[in-house]
């Protein structure tokens, strides 16, 4: 793989969308990063490249928002992502990610148009009250989360439909997902490691991305910390439809 022109020209939006995803404008961002890398290079070696440069954002997020978390929620979801990977790792060859997309895609846009619905349907100042914790649902959404994100970098959407309905405090929401997927990603790198994509070549395409990394997820995180409640949550399910049409897409044959 070369650093040309080609590379960077794919490269520095793919992480600059995937930086503001991780300072908590939402897992949309996210899904556009892979496929962008992808114009240039092989899909797996863009998964491949982006990892590293995933850790370094989140650290940059956990600092960003190390003062905001939910520890109860998160402590009900990293069990089910830790199944969910070990998953992932060991079925990574049998099933076709392009299933697991076109599943995620068809329950979170239910999952968001019901939402829309209800917020149509409320009468004015009327608003649906937060959903209790559910340590089955946690369970099922988490290991959903930590299989998709192993084999398809989708993790955001699963994790959106189980917490978004919890109606969280912006900041705490932002602060326990960083802390999540900081998680996952690490834990992620053990298998990466094994797999052999995290060679040299690999390697160094991710470092020559870092700047952009740093400066995408510091913006993100600023933007989201003056965002009202009002705004962040229908913008959060904005970003979850086009999420899920994203992954629609690209679960279709070619």
């Amino acid at each position: 793989m070369m650093l040309d022109m080609y590379f960077f020209a794919a490269a520095i939006p793919a992480v600059a969308l995937v930086g503001l995803s991780k300072g908590g404008l939402g897992g949309a961002l996210a899904l556009m990063g892979v496929p962008l890398m992808a114009l240039v290079m092989p899909p797996v070696q863009a998964a491949a490249v982006f990892l590293p440069i995933l850790i370094v954002m989140d650290m940059v997020a956990l600092w960003s928002w190390r003062h905001f978390n939910d520890r109860q929620t998160l402590l009900l979801l990293l069990p089910g992502a830790m199944v969910g990977i070990a998953i992932g790792w060991a079925t990574a060859a049998i099933i076709p990610p392009d299933a697991l997309r076109l599943l995620i895609a068809i329950i979170t846009i239910l999952f968001v148009l019901r939402y829309f619905y209800d917020s149509w349907k409320s009468k004015p100042g009327q608003t649906t009250p937060p959903k209790p914790q559910n340590r089955i649902l946690a369970s099922i959404f988490s290991t959903l989360s930590g299989y998709a994100s192993f084999v398809a970098h989708a993790g955001g959407p699963p994790f959106q439909i189980y917490v978004l309905p919890l109606k969280l405090d912006p900041k705490i929401y932002t602060g326990m997902s960083v802390r999540f997927f900081a998680i996952m990603n690490a834990v992620k790198l053990i298998p990466y490691f094994a797999l052999g994509g995290l060679d040299s070549t690999n390697l160094t395409a991710s470092a020559s991305l870092l700047p952009v990394a740093l400066i995408a997820t510091l913006a993100g995180a600023r933007v989201v910390k003056y965002l009202k409640p009002q705004v962040f949550y229908p913008l959060m399910y904005g970003m979850a439809l086009c999420a899920a049409l994203k992954l629609l897409w690209d679960s279709l044959p070619v």
